[in-house]
Formats: C-alpha cells, sequence, structure tokens
C-alpha cells in the first residue's frame, strides 16, 4: 500500500523567495522518499533593503505579498496538506519585519515565522543527506544565503558544531562585511576542524548549485578545490554582462556569484577539504522534513 503526502515550504531569503512542493511517498516496509513536485523563485532581493536602509520599502512589500498570494494559490491546486514558510537573515534585520508579516497574514492568509541562524542552521541539517555523509568520513557543511552563511561540522553522521555568520552575497555585494567577520570565519573553522582529519564540504545554495551545473558532473560526484578556484577566477575575469549573456545566470544571479564562490572557497582552505559535493538541498527541503519528521 503506498499513501502519498504533499507538504510545502515557503523560504524567504535576503535574494529571492522560495516555494518548494514535495511529494512525500509513504510505503510499508520502505524508507519515506521526499520528491520535488514544484519550486517557484521569485528574485525578491529583500537583503538590499534590510542591510543598507534597515527596512523592506514599500515596493518589496506589495511585490511579497503579491507572490504569498501566488504561492497560497499554487498550494490550493497542489493539494498541499501541511506547509510552513520561514524567513532569514533579512527579515530579522528589518525594522518592519513584524508589520509586514501582519500584512502577509492579512492578505495572503499565510503565516511566516522569523527564524534565528541557529534554528536555520538546525533546519538544513534536517536534509537527507546520508547518500553523501559516509559515518567514518568528517565533513563541514556551508549554506551560502544573501544574508548569512550556515555552517554545521558533521563527524560519525552527527552535528558536532553548528554555527551562523552575518556574511552572505548580498551583504558582500554591498560592501557590508568587514575583515573582522571573515577572521572569525576562518578562526571558528580551523578550531572546530583540528580535531578531525580529512574534511570535505559540503555545499548548498543557488550559486554552488549553478557552479555544480556549469562543470557538467553527475550528481554523486565532487567539484575539486582547482576547479572551484578556477571557476572563480573566471568570474573574477567576465564582466556582469558576460556572466548574464554567455554563461546564462539570472541576472541577479550574474552579480553574486563571485561572493559566494569565495565563501566556499575560503571555507575549503580554512578545512583543507579538497572536494566540495553538491547534494541541491537548502532550507526549503529541510523545513519539508523537519515537519515531517516533528522537529518543527
Amino acid at each position: 500500500m503506498i499513501n502519498i503526502k504533499k507538504y510545502a515550504a515557503i523560504d524567504i531569503g535576503s535574494n529571492a523567495v522560495r516555494l518548494l512542493v514535495t511529494n512525500i511517498v509513504e510505503q510499508e516496509g520502505k524508507e519515506t522518499h521526499f520528491s520535488k513536485s514544484s519550486l517557484v523563485r521569485v528574485p525578491i532581493r529583500l537583503g538590499q533593503d534590510a542591510f543598507t536602509v534597515g527596512e523592506i520599502t514599500e515596493e518589496n512589500i506589495q511585490r511579497m505579498v503579491d507572490a504569498m498570494k501566488a504561492y497560497k494559490l499554487l498550494m490550493k491546486v497542489h493539494k498541499v496538506e501541511r506547509y510552513m514558510g520561514c524567513a532569514t537573515s533579512a527579515m530579522r534585520e528589518a525594522y518592519n519585519s513584524k508589520e509586514i508579516i501582519d500584512i502577509i497574514q492579512q492578505e495572503a492568509d499565510i503565516k511566516i515565522e522569523i527564524i534565528d541562524g541557529k534554528k536555520e542552521a538546525s533546519i538544513i541539517a534536517e536534509t537527507d543527506l546520508h547518500e553523501f555523509i559516509k559515518p567514518d568520513h568528517n565533513y563541514l557543511f556551508v549554506d551560502v544565503g544573501g544574508g548569512s552563511t550556515e555552517f554545521s561540522l558533521f563527524s560519525k553522521g552527527k552535528i558536532v558544531a553548528s554555527k551562523s555568520f552575518k556574511n552572505g552575497t548580498v551583504r558582500l555585494l554591498n560592501n557590508m562585511v568587514n575583515n573582522v567577520v571573515w577572521l572569525e570565519i576562518e578562526k571558528w573553522i580551523k578550531t572546530v576542524t583540528e580535531p578531525y582529519d580529512g574534511i570535505t564540504l559540503i555545499g548548498s545554495g543557488g550559486n554552488i548549485n549553478k557552479l555544480f551545473k556549469l562543470s557538467g558532473k553527475k550528481q554523486d560526484k565532487p567539484l575539486t578545490y582547482f576547479y572551484v578556484n578556477s571557476q572563480y577566477q573566471m568570474l573574477n575575469n567576465m564582466t556582469y554582462e558576460q556572466r548574464v549573456a554567455d554563461l546564462g545566470l539570472n541576472p541577479d544571479r550574474a552579480d553574486v556569484i563571485i561572493y559566494a564562490t569565495r565563501i566556499y572557497l575560503n571555507a575549503m582552505k580554512w578545512s583543507g577539504a579538497r572536494h566540495i559535493y553538491v547534494p541541491k538541498i537548502g532550507l526549503a527541503d529541510g523545513i519539508v522534513k523537519a515537519m515531517y519528521y516533528g522537529k518543527i
């Protein structure tokens, strides 16, 4: 007997807003299977507002409301039985975020929860990593967002350390990350990984997904430090227009992908990792699994 449920997750990030609809297939005697039914991404760069002027503008509030109304309808036609909406770094810092959540609730009938960096990291850790995490290996999981980056160290299949830093692509784009933050990240990574041998990175986020897609590799194969570094140099030598026209990057990806690559490269360098796996998972996937397993 097979049973199929549909859950959805709304991820309100600093660079984009996403709706993920997931099929959850339950079958007696078998492991529950999660598969993407639909993913809709809207490039509303909330971090540009929150990190530079401290509030979300009226224009972007309306864009969010319109997106949430559309998401509500999409969840209805997909027959989603349960959903959760989470907002991260940009909404954490915008002083009018509570007002925006109330407006979305009233106009779109969608409830949004603002989560802190620690909860964001723990939800992301709920994603299905067993195909990539081997019990006898050590991994540094790195999720790069627009406003923050979450790091989680796995050893023997368990999280042994986790931390969120205010260093993300939209902040870097606006020159809002000083050297002190980089030094804090370097110190944290070196300190927590020092007792562990053979660290491998696992990368999460739209930018590393795009780099992986450009590589043409199969999903179970990692990228090397050499490849990521060469891509970083190539991207740096291209203009914004070339990244859009020649590489086919979305306009809201073409200006931040260099900054994301820099974060992954530094994480590899400071942890001594020579390879990075890219399993195409993120906060939205974690929300669905955390809901299903009763973690949130």
